[in-house]
Formats: structure tokens, sequence, C-alpha cells
């Protein structure tokens, strides 16, 4: 039986979507990922997290199988007159026990569709230099406007490239 995965847009949180969205948090940064974090990451710190995230320029949606959280992306509204067309994609998570099944690429084309009923038309991200998330972003359309050398640490100290994309939709 294939498992069934639920894209939902997160309004409030209540306890148990709190601690499971803290544990992808935690899962994801243990593995490696950049999304602003050193591992090894506190459950305290997580929780304060996705404590301060939603709000009305934060938009949230998350990807469950079986009511579990697997998933995670965040749009960021411009909020600024002269921005008001553009949003900015951000924190696109997937748990790695659940990579390489399309959640990551529904989660993006769900985040898509949600920014054209906010009325924003560009839309910009930015990625570590040589993550698999580089080929999703590729694939759906998003372009390289550049790469900054150091931009961001990684666990293990070493300064590492970030890749910024757009895409106009």
């Amino acid at each position: 039986m294939s498992e069934q995965v639920e894209i939902m847009k997160v309004e409030g949180l209540d306890e148990p979507k709190r601690g499971q969205l803290a544990e992808l948090l935690i899962s994801v940064v243990a593995d490696g990922a950049s999304v602003g974090f050193l591992a090894p990451l506190s459950r305290e710190e997580a929780l304060d997290y996705w404590d301060h995230v939603l709000g009305p320029d934060v938009l949230l949606w998350a990807a469950a199988i079986n009511g579990k959280v697997v998933g995670t992306v965040q749009l960021h509204l411009a909020m600024k007159a002269n921005g008001a067309h553009r949003a900015e994609v951000a924190k696109l998570m997937v748990h790695p026990g659940y990579r390489k099944k399309g959640i990551g690429r529904r989660l993006m084309e769900r985040v898509e569709r949600a920014a054209l009923e906010e009325r924003r038309s560009l839309l910009i991200l930015d990625t570590r230099e040589g993550d698999p998330s580089n080929l999703l972003y590729q694939s759906l359309g998003y372009r390289a406007a550049g790469r900054i050398p150091g931009y961001a640490r990684s666990s293990d100290g070493r300064l590492e490239a970030t890749v910024f994309y757009y895409k106009q939709l």
C-alpha cells in the first residue's frame, strides 16, 4: 500500500504539531541540511523557532503521511510597497526518511500556487551549493541569479557557498 501525502496549510500550532515540526527540524539539521541551524540542535531551540514562525508575512505548509509531519515549506511575503510582487521561499524541509518520494516537489508546487493567490509574480530562494535541492529547484524552472562563497557555516565549521535562485511566475 502506498502512503498518501497530505499537504496542508498550517495556520496555528497545537502541541502535537509543534512537537512534530520540532522533530522534523532536528532531523534535517542532524542530517546536514543548511536551514539556518547548526547540529546538534536542541529540542528547546527547535520548539522556540516554530513558536515564532507564523505571522502575517509568513505562510507555512506541512506535508504529512498518516498524520505525521514529514516536510514543510514557507512563503515569506515581501511587505514593502515596492516589493509587493515578490516573496521568498524558505525552509523547504523533508525528513531524511521520506526523501525521494516527491514530497519536496509537491510542497514547492503548493507554495507556487499560494504565491499566485497572493498576487506574487517573483519568487526567490537560496540554498547551499551542491545540495540535492539545487537540482529540484532547477527542475522546477528556478534560475540561478548568483553564488556567494562562504555565505553560511556548516555544522563542522566550514564556510560554504550559497546559490540564489529566482522564478518569475
